[in-house]
């Protein structure tokens, strides 16, 4: 049964609510605790891109072109094109050697406001570089030509890389490569549909990577999520759930489009998946802050910056308050 999660108020009324699943396990593969189905299939979409990272990075990527940890990080990202965003991505492709329109994603503007309307306003084209997923799009694009494997279908299901990404998934997720739904992402990329159980396994491997027993993987794993942690704002940007909870070096975690949002604790040994069911993202920074606060997570200052980050207040166009948020699940720990 659908979970509900957040109501959102005005002047005192409820005017929406928000539906959907929480599933949290812990370092054996078990339901910890749980909203809704834990068992609930839904596609990863970038949540999955730290696992996408993997096969590059294990294979020798980041010696082979002199990655730095910056470079890294955005393989991993939804950036939303800022400047120090572009800089980085620029960097990777005149290290690799590719041109930009070998990129599959979609030519757009900036999703950061301040960047489009500077794009605009200067003038600027559309670029496949402003695509919230180029990072990961380069990180292939350099695998494959460092592995001298056909560089024009890198976004193919059957390429070597994209085959290798689904057997990384696989392993991280616990399931069998058969069982694994296959879609099409927005930036033209295959994308994994799970069930949340799967995604929080993947999730507490990324946080605790002792628990893979590939110690090539292992590796890999640890100098990812290294780089989420030590440069968060490459991963998402200003005001993004991600870039706000990675400055915290005890979590991995990573958003995905339509309501997807995983992270792994380290020091807990737990991995969490959610899925709001009406796709929106707004939610997420206060999803994630209750379930912090339900499993009596002991970073007050962050739970604390959570509730000042993402308010539940809510304001109309002029900024005057007009109504309020309040989550209203109760995790369901599993016997």
């Amino acid at each position: 049964m659908d979970a509900l999660l957040v109501k959102e108020y005005r002047a005192g009324i409820v005017e929406s609510t928000h539906y959907g699943h929480i599933c949290i396990v812990n370092d054996q593969g078990e339901v910890y605790a749980s909203a809704g189905d834990p068992l609930f299939v839904t596609f990863t979409r970038s949540a999955a891109k730290p696992l996408q990272a993997i096969p590059g990075i294990r294979a020798g990527i980041a010696d082979y072109y002199g990655l730095t940890e910056e470079e890294i990080a955005i393989m991993a990202a939804s950036h939303l094109a800022e400047p120090r965003h572009i800089e980085v991505l620029e960097n990777i492709q005149r290290k690799i050697g590719v041109d930009e329109e070998q990129m599959v994603c979609a030519p757009t503007y900036p999703l950061s406001e301040d960047s489009k309307e500077h794009t605009i306003r200067e003038q600027g084209r559309k670029r496949r570089l402003y695509h919230n997923c180029s990072g990961k799009h380069l990180g292939v694009l350099g695998y494959s030509r460092m592995r001298h494997n056909p560089e024009e279908t890198y976004a193919e299901p059957d390429h070597p890389a994209q085959r290798e990404i689904l057997d990384v998934i696989a392993m991280m997720s616990g399931m069998e490569t058969e069982r694994i739904g296959l879609g099409t992402d927005g930036c033209g990329f295959p994308v994994f549909a799970l069930p949340l159980s799967a995604m929080a396994n993947a999730y507490v491997k990324l946080a605790c990577p002792d628990l893979i027993p590939d110690e090539p993987t292992r590796t890999a794993v640890r100098t990812i999520t290294a780089a989420m942690n030590h440069y968060p704002a490459m991963v998402g940007g200003t005001r993004r759930v991600d870039t706000f909870i990675l400055q915290d070096p005890n979590i991995v975690a990573k958003g995905g489009f339509k309501g997807v949002y995983c992270f792994g604790l380290k020091k807990e040994r737990l991995g969490i998946a959610l899925k709001i069911l009406d796709g929106s993202e707004e939610e997420w920074g206060w999803v994630v802050e209750s379930i912090l606060e339900q499993i009596g997570y002991d970073n007050r200052r962050l739970l604390e910056g959570l509730r000042s980050e993402f308010t539940k207040d809510i304001y109309n166009d002029a900024g005057r308050k007009v109504g309020h948020a309040e989550t209203v699940f109760t995790l369901e720990r599993s016997r």
